[in-house]
């Protein structure tokens, strides 16, 4: 099987699509020049002719159709009113089964704790890594490795640009994203910087160096690994001059001299350039490799780049998509690449907050686009879909027995607006040749409310919507083709993060609230979910604290061999704002504090804010930029400090 994207060509007079199962037979589709950039109207659903995606044929029709997509978006500050261009600075925040991995005495889960990842089989990006008996952390800013054993720093390495983003590992090896602090655009626009995305790749054999750097145009948006290999999905913006407003021209003024810009740009423009370090930069792929969905082109270009972790760094064989997405969801088999359009409202003036941006749809639609990743080297297309609504994040998005289930709220999604006509759907697709189709659908979920998260968990959903009270969705999708609401339950506050802890029980980590709504700090909640009606078993609340946990998971641990659960909070302990982590114990139904954790003082407010907790070597392990602190499991003593010198 090849392992190129092998998708149709643009420029064939029809496209014939087969699909399996109940519609055998599409019609054929013809994507006229007219019809390329053009997005489905308000309020309807895309079909599978108009998502799927589709290669260039050529750099002339790449070109010319992302030039229209420019010309029908751009405004007086650009493209959505994306100026990460105009900024200085950091942007954006933020596989393959292989051979086995290296023998080794410790298990993940049994041993020692892993990565907070939402399955299993994908391992998923994140500031700090361990296999048991390394602890890596880039919370610094620096790439910092422990010993668990003697618990001493046996390697701290500079990493080669900016501050590090995201990491993964594999054996002693390690892949990390960073951003420069900004690359001048070109000697024409000394004010204007670009953003870009280092990754390098670092050897862990007897130390730490670097082995590898490549920097390319975009900012990170996330990753998944599976054996060996991992795809980096990178975002990136035309490296074109737009000027704006604030340069004392009018607007209209602006918009027409964007216009001309976009009108003279060329295809280098577009597509990411690359540089491997030794200063040869090139073009990241030939516009061959970009795709775009049949009747619509994005302005932005989102790429998958694959590195395998045990080889040379390479400039990652890169795949391009014509689109503005920002969610990921992998498994051992499958990459998702979710785009509703409506993420990136970029940065605008305030005369034009609570408006979409131009050339969007005042409601979203969520296109995916599903790729197979059972094989090394470029991910294989598979298929594309399309539901009403926008996504929460990744947890909205479950791939169980064949079919892909899907949390959306739908309604107005203009920016900083409080909807009153929102709500929120569930809806089951499966793959049918080319086509993720729809087969079952529930709506009405929290109306006049949004997701808040989302926990998929076997056949069952769990949805919690929020505005004033949460109710907390349980929905039964054993059925695909008839996904049915089981359950409401009405409480205060709401959970951001659900995380499944046995058969029958469920935690969540948000915030508790009054009832109208103002939230008053962090709460966390254990159900019982052994009945369609799920139940509240206890709750904790800690008042005026806020969790990271809120908007990352992977700040959560749960640790079942000793019924912990770790909380990194920010909140007044003893009246001093002093950051840390809330410990408590579950022990059958009962949930109880047994420790607030904070590591020495000195540094910075934001050097001791605990990020990220773990456990190997029979100790509970904190990580802050300030360094690393051991706990006994069981008392919660402290056993060692490591400090970032």
């Amino acid at each position: 099987m090849s392992t190129d994207l092998r998708l149709p060509r643009i420029g064939v007079a029809a496209l014939a699509i087969a699909v399996a199962g109940a519609a055998v037979i599409a019609t054929a589709y013809f994507v006229g020049d007219d019809q390329a950039t053009q997005p489905p109207g308000p309020g309807s659903v895309p079909s599978v002719s108009e998502v799927r995606l589709v290669a260039f044929d050529s750099c002339d029709k790449a070109l010319a159709d992302l030039k229209a997509a420019g010309m029908a978006k751009v405004g007086p500050y650009g493209l959505d009113g994306d100026v990460m261009v105009m900024e200085r600075g950091v942007a954006a925040d933020a596989g393959a089964p292989q051979a086995p991995e290296a023998k080794t005495t410790t298990q993940k889960g049994k041993d020692y704790s892993g990565t907070n990842n939402h399955e299993a089989a994908a391992d998923e990006p994140d500031l700090v890594k361990t296999d048991g008996k390394r602890i890596i952390s880039i919370l610094d800013g620096k790439l910092r490795v422990v010993d668990t054993a003697t618990r001493q720093l046996t390697a701290t390495l500079t990493l080669p640009s900016g501050a590090p983003s995201a990491m993964l590992l594999d054996g002693d090896h390690v892949l990390i994203t960073s951003h420069p602090e900004g690359v001048a655009f070109d000697a024409a626009h000394p004010g204007m910087y670009n953003s870009q995305l280092t990754i390098t790749r670092v050897d862990l054999n007897g130390g730490a160096r670097v082995a590898g750097s490549l920097t390319v145009d975009g900012t990170y948006i996330d990753g998944r690994q599976v054996g060996s290999v991992a795809r980096i999905v990178i975002r990136s913006t035309p490296r074109l001059p737009f000027v704006m407003p604030t340069q004392g021209i009018s607007p209209d003024e602006a918009t027409r001299r964007n216009k001309d810009v976009i009108g003279k740009s060329k295809i280098q423009d577009w597509i990411p350039r690359y540089n491997p370090g030794s200063g040869a930069e090139g073009q990241l792929y030939d516009c061959t490799a970009l795709s775009r969905s049949a009747s619509y082109t994005g302005t932005a270009v989102l790429s998958v780049l694959t590195f395998d972790l045990r080889d040379d760094l390479g400039t990652g064989d890169g795949v391009g998509l014509a689109a503005d997405g920002d969610t990921v969801y992998g498994t051992a088999a499958s990459l998702y690449v979710a785009d509703d359009r409506q993420s990136r409202m970029g940065i605008m003036p305030m005369e034009g907050r609570g408006k979409p941006a131009p050339g969007l749809p005042e409601q979203a639609t969520t296109t995916v686009h599903q790729f197979d990743i059972k094989v090394a080297g470029k991910p294989v297309y598979l298929a594309s879909g399309t539901v009403m609504g926008s996504l929460l994040n990744q947890y909205s998005l479950s791939e169980h027995k064949g079919n892909l289930r899907i949390a959306t709220t739908k309604g107005d999604q203009r920016c900083c607006v409080q909807s009153q006509q929102s709500e929120s759907s569930l809806a089951v697709l499966t793959r049918r040749g080319a086509e993720l189709a729809e087969i079952g659908r529930v709506d009405g979920l929290g109306k006049t409310e949004r997701i808040q998260s989302v926990r998929f968990v076997g056949d069952t959903a769990y949805v919690v919507t929020f505005r004033r009270t949460d109710p907390l969705y349980t929905v039964d999708v054993s059925n695909p083709a008839k996904p049915t609401v089981t359950g409401e339950l009405k409480i205060t506050g709401y959970s951001a993060y659900l995380h499944p802890i046995a058969a029958g029980r469920l935690l969540g980590v948000g915030q508790d609230a009054t009832g109208e709504g103002r939230v008053t700090g962090t709460q966390v909640s254990l159900f019982d979910t052994s009945s369609a009606q799920a139940k509240v078993i206890t709750q904790y609340q800690l008042k005026g604290a806020s969790s990271e946990i809120e908007f990352d998971p992977h700040a959560f641990l749960y640790w079942a061999d000793k019924g912990l659960i770790v909380v990194p909070v920010v909140n007044a302990f003893d009246g001093r704002a002093i950051p840390g982590a809330l410990v408590l114990r579950l022990a059958g139904d009962s949930l109880t504090e047994v420790a607030r954790l904070s590591h020495p003082t000195g540094g910075e407010y934001g050097d001791v804010q605990i990020r990220r907790s773990l456990v190997a070597a029979g100790a509970l392990w904190t990580v802050s930029g300030g360094g690393i602190m051991a706990t006994d499991l069981g008392g919660l003593n402290q056993l060692a400090w490591v400090p970032f010198a």
